[in-house]
Formats: structure tokens, sequence, C-alpha cells
């Protein structure tokens, strides 16, 4: 089961592994919020100082590959580690700006996972959230209607 155990699991897997020379200047905090149809995730600092990361509900689904969190989640510590949301000192005016978040993940072996999850969004997951948006059938209910 895909919990905020098991985010955390990664990040620390994560961190420790692929992102060792990123220095964790506050507590990072991870968890599932939200279901969106056009977003993974995003790093934001809470008021006491705390970096959080958010990964969308939508990944609890089992549906979804490891490799998309992994992706979502690399993709927020570099965020962090290039200062945006956290204590860090912010190394670009722009977070995505000149593609330096790719890069950096690419620089790192995410070049692979990259390519895996730009056909995974355009082959599965609009479908994915197509059917949970569905439009739900409302049962017609009968209409009094008073003529004057």
């Amino acid at each position: 089961m895909r919990d905020d155990e098991f985010l955390k699991q990664r990040l620390e897997a994560m961190w420790e592994f692929l992102f060792p020379d990123v220095k964790r200047a506050n507590t990072v905090v991870i968890r599932f919020k939200g279901k969106w149809r056009n977003k993974f995730g995003h790093i934001k600092r809470l008021g006491n100082g705390d970096s959080e990361i958010i990964i969308n509900s939508h990944f609890k689904n089992e549906k979804v590959p490891e490799y998309i969190i992994d992706t979502t989640i690399a993709h927020e510590l570099v965020h962090y580690m290039h200062g945006f949301n956290s204590p860090l000192p912010r190394m670009h005016k722009h977070p995505h700006k000149g593609g330096i978040v790719n890069k950096e993940l690419k620089k790192r072996g995410f070049g692979n996972m990259i390519s895996l999850e730009r056909k995974w969004v355009r082959n599965e997951w609009r479908n994915m959230v197509k059917e949970e948006y569905k439009p739900k059938i409302r049962e017609e209910k009968p209409r009094f209607f008073r003529w004057f």
C-alpha cells in the first residue's frame, strides 16, 4: 500500500544514494495530498521553516509506476537544492528556466526515467485521470412546475 511512510522511505533512500551532496538545511516532510490532473507534485515552505514535498494523491494508485513517483520526488529535490522553498541559497531566478531541473536530473542518472515518464504521461496518465474525472450521471428527479 502506498502511503506517506512509503514516500518517506523513497525520499530517504533517494537522498542518501542519489543526492548525498545536497545539504539538509531543514526538516523536509513528504506526503500525499490533492488530486490534480495537471501536476504531479510541488514543494513549499511551511510557516515553521520546514519544507514540505507534496505528491499527487492519484499516485497512491498501483497503476502508477514507481518510476513516476521517484522522478517526481527527484524533481522536487532539485528545486530544494536550487534554493526554491528551502533555506539553501537560490541558484537561479526561475525554477524551470532553460530546463535546469531536467539537466540536473539527467546528471544524476534520471535521463531514462524522464523519457519513460513522458511516454507514460502521453499514453496512460490522461486516460487514468479521465476515468477518475468522468462526469457522474445524475438520476433525474421529478420536477414540479407551477404555472401562474
